[in-house]
């Protein structure tokens, strides 16, 4: 029987996105399964985060992602438009939100169809390239759920059949991650011990490999 791990995950998360091509290529390469809980933004679940947030915290946030994103060698740059809206004279987060409750809920629909890995892969290089504009609108996000083996259409029904209940799913994923043990993303779960952030993908590995993670 295969080694699993949970994989807690935002589509708002440039770190998500960094992190999200070496994830797809341990499995691909390893006898070893992700769970993908897709998980709202903090800027969804805790509106006033970013307002209370030290200053020097978005700008190392922004220095680092995009040296980071130079470091592995991938395209970056902040979406167009953002995937949550926020108010720009309150630097608040209304609570409609058309654009990460989608994305967030389509992350589900594809985790239940079998491709989630392959969904936030394709998606998330779609929103973080920094040379796609506009990836709401158009063929964007249909042509990267098609990359990723998925249906966008039948995806949407699904959702817009039952919002409520995909909001239930995001949330249960969200209690799970407080219970593995931190609060933000990307985290990687395994038997209970939290792995927090990109930077530590190689220290999750090398615990899959304690556990006997083999090469497939």
């Amino acid at each position: 029987m295969s080694l699993a791990f949970d994989l807690f995950w935002s589509f708002r998360s440039p770190y998500s996105y960094l992190v999200t091509p070496r994830l797809r290529e341990l499995v691909a390469t390893h006898d070893v399964t992700c769970n993908v809980r897709v998980v709202y933004p903090i800027a969804v679940r805790q509106a006033d985060f970013f307002s209370n947030a030290d200053p020097l915290w978005v700008l190392y946030l922004m220095k680092d992602t995009y040296r980071t994103a130079q470091y592995l060698g991938m395209d970056y740059g902040w979406p167009r438009p953002d995937p949550v809206r926020m108010d720009p004279a309150t630097r608040s987060y209304p609570k409609e939100q058309p654009h990460i409750h989608r994305l967030s809920h389509l992350g589900v629909a594809a985790t239940e169809r079998g491709r989630g890995l392959d969904f936030l892969f394709e998606v998330s290089a779609l929103i973080w390239n920094g040379k796609t504009q506009d990836w709401h609108e158009g063929d964007h996000l249909a042509e990267a759920a098609a990359r990723a083996g998925l249906d966008l259409a039948a995806m949407d029904a699904a959702v817009a059949a039952d919002f409520a209940g995909y909001a239930a799913k995001v949330e249960a994923n969200q209690v799970a991650q407080r219970e593995a043990g931190h609060y933000g993303v990307p985290l990687m779960a395994v038997d209970g011990e939290p792995f927090f952030g990109q930077d530590r993908f190689d220290q999750l590995v090398w615990r899959l490999k304690q556990k006997g993670m083999q090469p497939r």
